[in-house]
């Protein structure tokens, strides 16, 4: 899948100031994952069990 064809959104609990934040797009098969910042540069894409397992550890603190 093309990023351009990708619809990617940041979480809301991102600040309204724009720095730090990653954005992610939803796909059938995985999650795409770029750095808000600079979204010419390549995205990641993550199996929805690893995103699931990730989002479960950060939840954690």
């Amino acid at each position: 899948m093309r990023m351009t064809e990708l619809a990617w959104f940041k979480s809301s609990y991102s600040g309204s100031q724009g720095d730090d934040c990653i954005e992610v797009a939803l796909t059938d098969q995985a999650i795409c994952v770029r750095d808000s910042k600079d979204v010419a540069r390549p995205h990641f894409a993550v199996g929805r069990d690893g995103w699931a397992s990730f989002v479960r550890y950060a939840a954690r603190g």
